[in-house]
């Protein structure tokens, strides 16, 4: 039994960063996310768009991206892991190199080339 609770509580330690909950409720965040053009705009938005997310638009001059979503069904760790995986850092996740490199040679962000 303390080895369940142990468990549990470790987990529950973890996840937490992961998961918002608000009662069910349209929970609307903003989140840094890097990228330099309307390009980026579009890659960034649709990665946002997993289920539950309701609505993601993402500034090209501030890098500020609001998303408003059903925290039941969602949270950041989810949309903001999706957004990496799409070639774009996060202020939760680092975009493997990978990823990164798919994304068009205009849209290189951490070469310092091109700031907005």
């Amino acid at each position: 039994m303390q080895r369940l609770f142990s468990f549990l509580l470790i987990c529950g330690l973890f996840f937490t960063p992961f998961l918002s909950f608000a009662g069910g409720k349209t929970v609307t965040k903003h989140f840094t996310v890097n990228g330099v053009c309307d390009q980026c705009k579009t890659r960034i938005e649709q990665a946002a768009y997993v289920k539950g997310v309701k609505f993601a638009d993402w500034n090209v001059d501030t890098h500020d991206l609001t998303v408003k979503y059903d925290s039941t069904k969602t949270a950041p760790g989810i949309f903001l892991k999706s957004i990496a995986k799409s070639g774009h850092d996060n202020e939760m996740f680092k975009a493997e190199d990978e990823d990164y490199n798919k994304i068009p040679k205009c849209c290189k962000y951490r070469s310092g080339i091109k700031k907005h």
